[in-house]
This record gives structure tokens, sequence and C-alpha cells, in this order.
């Protein structure tokens, strides 16, 4: 095991960057054969195939209480964590959750949470297995954290794509951030892309029927924006990539936008928790017909991988030119 996996570019990964030297230098060696894969993939993988992650949902930051109720904001938390799972192609076994609520009315949003959390977690395979509870002082935000707990025999990571690779999506893109940007206008998105930022499909399932179906090279889940995490799966694996513009699924919401903020949505809104895989040229063409039966959305090939570093973006006309990768979401600009 490498200590970690190259991250792409951006304020919040060069903070990390920091603290994953700072443990290499300062921390435990770890136990021979304990930690399979350390930070800087999706998840973590530890001896015996099981993969941990851990995702945190906070108040003004990720979310706000007018767009979602406490119900559909804990299991919009679960689905989020259980989506780096989904990432390594592993199996989810169980949550734990760590809340920290005001004190007023604590009881009963922590009721609601919790609700959203417990359902959401069975209709993927997963449990509840404990958690935190913690006051907070009147008007700091609410903080929800979601450790999964998944696995594998073979998990996916984002270090494995080869030049010559096709790269290919789960699903469609740029819903969940056309709900935030109509929000954020003081206006109610449309409710397929309310659903789309709400309740968002992690695609556990997805992932694993790929896995055992296709040699899968390298995954990493859209959480921060298409072309910032294909940067770190460039980076990872020491790769060039390439997405096609045009062809990258949009949600439906996107066909009456501009085509600047269609586009803008589609390749760094972010938040759509779909999948973008590398495969071996030409193995998917069998698989994609009984991808959309078994799940009732396509698998679209978006690009390729090449020789190079950093990401590169192919406009309809054939042209291509190198982007930033740093256009996605970022906590620390």
């Amino acid at each position: 095991m490498s200590w970690s996996t190259p991250l792409g570019g951006g304020g919040e990964f060069e903070v990390l960057r920091q603290v994953f030297e700072q443990a290499r230098q300062k921390g435990g060696v770890p136990k021979p054969g304990a930690v399979l894969i350390g930070p800087g993939d999706d998840a973590a993988v530890v001896e015996g195939g099981w993969v941990i992650s851990t995702d945190q949902m906070v108040e003004r930051v990720h979310f706000r209480t007018e767009w979602l109720s406490y119900v559909e904001l804990g299991g919009r938390a679960v689905r989020a964590a259980l989506s780096d799972l989904a990432a390594m192609a592993a199996e989810p076994v169980g949550v734990l959750t760590s809340i920290a609520v005001r004190e007023e009315g604590g009881a009963a949003v922590i009721a609601d949470l919790m609700q959203g959390a417990i359902e959401t977690a069975a209709t993927f395979g997963a449990q509840v297995l404990g958690g935190d509870l913690s006051r907070l002082p009147e008007g700091a935000p609410l903080v929800m954290d979601v450790v999964a707990l998944g696995r594998t025999a073979k998990p996916l990571v984002r270090s494995g794509a080869e030049p010559g690779d096709e790269l290919f999506l789960t699903g469609p893109l740029g819903g969940a951030a056309a709900a935030v940007a109509t929000w954020e206008q003081g206006r109610e998105p449309e409710p397929s892309a309310r659903s789309a930022f709400v309740t968002p499909t992690p695609r556990t399932r997805e992932a694993q029927w790929l896995a055992e179906r296709v040699d899968l090279h390298a995954g990493i889940d859209i959480s921060d924006g298409l072309l910032s995490d294909a940067g770190h799966m460039s980076a990872a694996s020491g790769v060039g990539i390439v997405i096609d513009v045009p062809a990258v699924p949009r949600h439906p919401v996107l066909r009456d936008m501009a085509a600047v903020e269609a586009d803008r949505l589609a390749l760094s809104g972010g938040e759509d928790y779909e999948v973008l895989v590398a495969l071996p040229p030409g193995a998917a063409e069998e698989i994609r017909e009984l991808y959309s039966e078994a799940f009732g959305t396509g698998l679209v090939r978006v690009g390729n991988v090449r020789r190079g570093a950093g990401v590169a973006i192919r406009t309809g006309d054939g042209e291509l030119s190198v982007v930033n990768s740093r256009t996605g979401y970022n906590h620390f600009r």
C-alpha cells in the first residue's frame, strides 16, 4: 500500500495533502496487511475487504432547512455517504450517524433525521449501527456526519485508469445543481430537479453489477463535479482524461437552459452521486443494453483516457482544450 492516493487540484485538496503528509511523517505505521487502501480514494479499505468512508452535511454549506425536511435530510446524508461505497464497488453493510443540533426542538429534529437515515439505509441493504449526539449553541449550524461501512473482495480504486480506456457514467448530471441554483434565486425547483438533490441514488447496486460483468479499471463518484472528480482520477492514475462534452448525459431540466449554463451545471455542478468508471476499449458494448434494462438509466460513454496528465474537453466540433479541473465544488478556494 502507498501511504496515500494522489489528489487533483483545488484548495481543499491542498489542505488534505498537507494533512496526509503530516500523518505520513508523524502518524503510526499501519500493521502489515491491516490497511489495504489508505487516504486519498473515495474510501479506505482494511483487512478483510472492509470499506470505510465518512461524509458530513453542514447547514448553510451543504443544505438549507427551507429546502428539505429533516427526514429528507437524514436520508440524503446517508445517500451521500453510501455513494463513496458505490465508487469502490462495495456492498453496503451499515452506517454510523453523528448529529449535532441546537437544543430547542432538538429531540424532534433528531427523531426526524434518524427516521430518514434508518429508512434510507434499509433501502440500500444497510443498517444504522450507532453514532453520537451533541448539543449546539444557539444559532450554530446543524451538522450530520455519516460513516459508511461496506465490503468487497476487489475494491474499485481511482488509480487504475490506463491509456486507451473508455470512460462511462452511470446516469445523468446537472439536476441537483439546477435545483440549488433555483433555490438560490428564491424560487422552487422543478420537482424532478428537487428529487435529484434530495434523493440522489448512490449507485451501489449498479457498481457491483458492473464489477461482476466487466473489468473495471477505475472509478470515482461525482460529488464535486465531473471535471473536478475526473481530475482526481487523472492524478491518481497518472494519465490524461478527455471528456466529450456533447456526450455527457444531462438531467431533463437542463434542456430548457442556455447551452453555456447547461454545460456548466452538467460538467461542474456536483451533488449528482453518479459514478465515473474506466473500462478497457469495447468492454461495455455487450452489457450496456442489459444495464439500461436492469436500472432504468443509461451507461453512457463520455470520454477516454490518454497518456499525459490533467483533464481536457472535446466540444461538438472536435476541438480539444485543456480545462481547469478545479471548477467543481471546493470548500477552501
